[in-house]
């Protein structure tokens, strides 16, 4: 399995994974830049090496998330989630339209739940997704 995850990660590289990455880098330094937001910059860069490499891992929520990762969910909703869940479904639809694709494609709209509401996630194995979470 392992050189399954490796080969469709080389694969989504080339086709999206680069540039959705940059996009969340993109984000994530906006977000540093502006003191107070740094929190979201590193949830940015985080999800950014998750974007790059996602086969073989997977997205879990952490038990021990509070009421402040529901408001900074909501305040990066408002100000870059929703930048970057369009920027997914966009790049779905040419994979989409290929044939060889339409599994980044959907690949690419899993996505977007971790892309509008990154805090109080953890992007763990795909080995480890059920132990202990």
């Amino acid at each position: 399995m392992k050189v399954i995850d490796f080969v469709l990660n080389i694969l989504w590289l080339i086709f999206c994974g680069i540039w959705m990455a940059i996009g969340y880098v993109i984000a994530g330094i906006i977000c540093c830049v502006l003191i107070i937001t740094i929190p979201f910059g590193i949830a940015s860069f985080r999800i950014a090496g998750y974007v790059l490499w996602p086969f073989g891992r997977t997205v879990v929520e952490r038990r021990d998330a509070g009421a402040a990762s529901c408001v900074g969910n909501v305040i990066w909703l408002v100000f870059a989630g929703w930048w970057l869940a369009i920027a997914h479904f966009l790049t779905s639809i040419p994979l989409f339209l290929s044939i060889i694709g339409i599994p980044f494609g959907w690949a690419n709209l899993k996505m977007i739940p971790i892309s509008l509401t990154p805090l109080g996630r953890e992007i763990v194995s795909t080995d480890q997704r059920f132990a202990g979470w």
